[in-house]
């Protein structure tokens, strides 16, 4: 492994717990705007909008590419709940953030409000150097190949070999990993190629690469 000098958090389902029921929430609020505010066929909806990001990584450039949509208002609507039903301050992982001596940036499919609310309600808004969010790279979306340039390019980074990538999803990590970096999958801890590392939780940082830290240790494969 190279040396790494910055490190990519994906946001949703990464940084929080996935099964605290937060994304499958803000799931069913997108379906409830395509069927109402848009007018799509309700039996038409769910499948739809799995086709849409499955194509294009969000339902949303889906919906722009195919529809006629107002970018922030869908943002706005399928974000809008109350999320201290879901996350609560996480003192672990703002103490884990606060220990790595690198450069850290949350890389999301989301938009910007959405990040800074939920990084506010973990309580680990100041621990990232930025955010590198849908509009800042201007709706590219992962896993497409351009939105990992565009989140590079934003760092400041030349070469992603420098680069530690953490999300939950394997189709974000395998165009990460054919990239250049060094990826790992965030959620149930098991070995999948997309991935150099699987952790069950991103706190498990620490343990499977402490050289990160500047400490000395074995890593887990």
């Amino acid at each position: 492994m190279h040396k790494i000098s910055t490190v990519f958090f994906d946001l949703d389902d990464t940084l929080y717990d996935k099964e605290n029921g937060l994304w499958e929430a803000i799931r069913e609020r997108m379906g409830i705007y395509m069927e109402n505010l848009l007018g799509l066929p309700a039996d038409e909806v769910a499948s739809m909008r799995r086709h849409y990001y499955e194509t294009y990584g969000t339902t949303l450039r889906g919906l722009q590419i195919h529809h006629t949509v107002d970018n922030d208002a869908y943002l706005a609507y399928v974000h809008d709940l109350p999320l201290d039903d879901f996350l609560q301050p996480d003192h672990l992982l703002r103490e884990m953030l606060d220990s790595l001596p690198l450069r850290k940036f949350v890389f999301t499919n989301a938009d910007l409000p959405h990040a800074n609310r939920v990084l506010n309600m973990l309580g680990v808004s100041r621990c990232f150097d930025g955010i590198l969010d849908v509009l800042a790279l201007e709706f590219s979306c992962k896993p497409q190949p351009e939105a990992y340039l565009k989140a590079l390019k934003l760092a400041g980074i030349d070469n992603p070999e420098e680069c530690l990538y953490l999300d939950d999803s394997t189709r974000n990590l395998s165009t990460a990993r054919r990239m250049g970096f060094t990826t790992i999958l965030v959620g149930d801890g098991e070995d999948d190629p997309s991935a150099h590392y699987s952790i069950t939780n991103v706190k498990d940082l620490a343990y499977i690469l402490p050289e990160l830290w500047g400490k000395h240790g074995e890593k887990s494969r």
